[in-house]
């Protein structure tokens, strides 16, 4: 398979921004440079107008080349570095060994290409508020789940059951991957690209997606919620909050608290 190449000159403060903006339309994976990014995506799903429309809110400029097939996993990891959220949890590659000093919550995570490592402001803020969620004996739903990152640290948190989805195969691989890497035996993962025939009721869901599907997916999240249950979200932009805050009140949501890093948000949501 032959692949298409996108280097962007960019700031550093924007690339977490940028990446999380291009998983959306497809790019695979990601190369981190002094002032440049360097994005993936196969030809065949390459658009030239989507990726403009992308660009042209931060007035970036890009150059774009084919490439052969490229080695994801050697990429990421010559990209994926220990990550510590405070002292409560630390998010290492197989192959880092472990923390010095180690946290409350160690989570082996092998990279590969799904989304959830730590690094991503949207990841990072939700596992905060995770940290002061009670979630022993709780049943759990980790919507968009990535690498598995937040229903391992559910698992590690007491969950009684931790249910799991995303739409991508790779990324429900890769978390069953994970889960195993991490010992975790209440955890259930699946492909779907949406909620339905999900009859099930949870006292936790987690979201961390992006403003679309949170919006899209907002009242079959309310119906899967019991009375009471928190609704954790991420995958938004600090302009984004009063779109979706709106629609979580329109769908009988009340706000808690809320956790901002890089122009992102984490909000924590509890159902009437």
């Amino acid at each position: 398979m032959t692949y298409m190449a996108i280097t962007i000159s960019q700031s550093a403060e924007l690339a977490e921004i940028l990446i999380a903006r291009l998983v959306d339309i497809g790019y695979e994976g990601f190369e981190e440079r002094d002032q440049e990014l360097i994005a993936f995506i196969p030809h065949a799903d390459y658009d030239a107008n989507a990726l403009q429309e992308v660009l042209q809110e931060y007035g970036l400029v890009y150059l774009a080349e084919g490439v052969a097939d490229t080695n994801w996993n050697a990429l990421w990891e010559s990209n994926f570095q220990p990550v510590q959220v405070d002292d409560f949890c630390g998010i290492r590659a197989d192959f880092h060994p472990s923390f010095a000093t180690l946290p409350q919550h160690e989570i082996v995570i092998t990279p590969k290409m799904s989304f959830g490592t730590g690094h991503h402001a949207t990841t990072f803020s939700m596992i905060r508020l995770m940290r002061d969620l009670p979630l022993e004996n709780k049943q759990v739903f980790d919507f968009g789940t990535g690498t598995g990152i937040l229903a391992i640290l559910a698992e590690k948190l007491g969950a009684a059951r931790v249910d799991a989805i995303d739409i991508d195969e790779w990324a429900v691989n890769n978390t069953r991957e994970n889960i195993a890497a991490n010992d975790c035996h209440r955890i259930k993962v699946w492909q779907s690209d949406s909620l339905d025939g999900i009859n099930d009721t949870y006292e936790v869901l987690l979201a961390n997606i992006n403003r679309n599907i949170l919006l899209a997916f907002m009242g079959a999240m309310r119906k899967m919620l019991q009375p009471g249950g928190a609704l954790l979200l991420s995958g938004i932009l600090t302009t984004d909050a009063p779109a979706i805050l709106e629609s979580a009140t329109a769908h009988g949501f009340k706000q808690q608290k809320q956790v901002e890093k890089d122009n992102w948000l984490a909000i924590q949501l509890i159902a009437d």
